[in-house]
């Protein structure tokens, strides 16, 4: 595969080879040497085991990118440099993810690749794993439709409404398996969330939230309305959900759910309300366009918005928790931001000779745990940004497609 990797100082590699074998050493730190006698081995199956594939002791980031024009498609992995061959995929528009599996939204319907890295969160650790990289195949579902998943069910909402649920341990499986009909019409996504499936329906401009169990039957519901829905986030604190006037929070205890709303505090227009938002996994800090030349920094932890005025916006994002907020700005530069004080504190050069649009099929800014990273379609490259040390370009990776499409996953 024709890559160039133009690499700047960068500890990430050895960092996972150096954390790698601290996991091998606790593990053996920690196991009974006198549990078995010699030509006996254990049965019982090792906590975090999973069937054809390893566990990391660092996160196995890749990123799946896509080419719609030509209809390639390529997995980046982070860790080795490696590019890896995927699926053609022609005239896709959008591309999702959940953290493992990438979703290209097509005119023949969804079509899914197993990017083979993903992360496991048991809420006071976490797994990571990596296995092979395969072409699952299409959800026939047509051509806009949303996707949204967790660990157990992938729910897939179309143009019409109409909701399929899918079981996502047959997409592990590499199939694409039977699908189950959630019963109604639905405004927006279906979204899996505290093991339930939560939806908006109703006529009219302000839809009621209603939870269903997995089996889609209906549960008791917070008594809440959102006008005019869009945009949603799960978050550590709860699933976010975007309405005209703020946002509403949506928090599950053992099955019971309650809904908080999170006010702007003021009238916004229209084009300037936080429709789509993006954050790093595990985050609890949201981003969102604010119209043209502004950003949406929501702190769900303390449940305020923060208007942050920029440049001409192309794509946004942060890592939260004081970190800076990103802006790929119209003059192609990354810009950073201190979003306490709306100031900018640094700047790429341009990067992007032409940075494009706005949303889905332009230009995005992807974030993990210490890097962004920016695609550049028409210059064939991914730029890796070190976003703690004045936005410092760690790696450049050049690429033989033109990645119009990106997302990352093993987060």
């Amino acid at each position: 595969m024709a890559l160039t990797l133009r690499k700047n100082t960068t500890t990430r590699a050895s960092t996972a080879l150096v954390l790698t074998a601290l996991l091998a050493a606790g593990c053996a730190q920690g196991a009974d040497d006198t549990s078995a006698p010699p030509g006996n081995p254990p049965t019982a199956t090792p906590h975090g085991y999973v069937e054809g594939a390893k566990e990391s002791a660092e996160q196995q980031s890749r990123l799946l990118l896509g080419d719609p024009g030509s209809g390639d498609t390529r997995v980046l992995d982070l860790i080795t440099g490696g590019v890896h061959r995927t699926a053609d995929v022609a005239g896709a528009t959008r591309l999702a993810s959940d953290g493992r599996f990438g979703y290209f939204d097509t005119p023949r319907g969804t079509h899914v690749v197993d990017t083979g890295a993903w992360m496991v969160d048991h809420g006071d650790h976490v797994h990571y794993y990596r296995a092979a990289i395969r072409d699952v195949g299409d959800l026939p579902v047509g051509p806009h439709a949303e996707v949204r998943s967790d660990a157990t069910v992938t729910a897939v909402t179309g143009r019409d409404g109409r909701t399929r649920l899918y079981d996502r341990t047959e997409l592990e499986d590499g199939e694409v398996p039977a699908a189950r009909t959630l019963d109604g019409v639905h405004s927006g996504p279906v979204v899996p969330y505290g093991e339930h499936l939560l939806a908006f329906t109703g006529d009219g401009r302000s839809k009621q939230l209603t939870v269903y169990d997995r089996e889609g039957g209906r549960v008791a519901s917070p008594d809440a309305e959102c006008e005019e829905p869009r945009g949603d986030a799960v978050t550590r604190r709860g699933l976010v959900l975007g309405c005209a006037d703020g946002a509403l929070l949506v928090s599950a205890d053992d099955g019971a759910f309650t809904a908080e709303r999170i006010p702007y505090g003021e009238e916004v227009p229209a084009k300037e309300r936080a429709t789509a938002f993006r954050h790093r996994a595990g985050s609890d800090t949201l981003t969102a366009p604010a119209g043209d030349r502004a950003v949406w920094v929501l702190d769900v932890t303390d449940r305020t918005w923060k208007r942050v005025e920029t440049g001409p916006v192309v794509a946004a994002n942060t890592a939260g928790e004081g970190s800076a907020l990103l802006v790929l700005e119209t003059d192609g530069a990354l810009h950073g931001y201190d979003i306490a004080t709306g100031r900018e504190a640094s700047a790429t050069e341009p990067l992007l000779a032409t940075p494009g649009k706005t949303g889905a099929g332009g230009p995005v800014v992807e974030v993990d745990r210490s890097r962004a990273y920016v695609n550049d379609p028409a210059g064939k490259r991914v730029y890796e940004v070190d976003y703690n040390d004045g936005l410092r370009i760690a790696r450049t990776f050049d690429l033989d497609i033109e990645p119009r499409l990106m997302t990352e996953t093993g987060r």
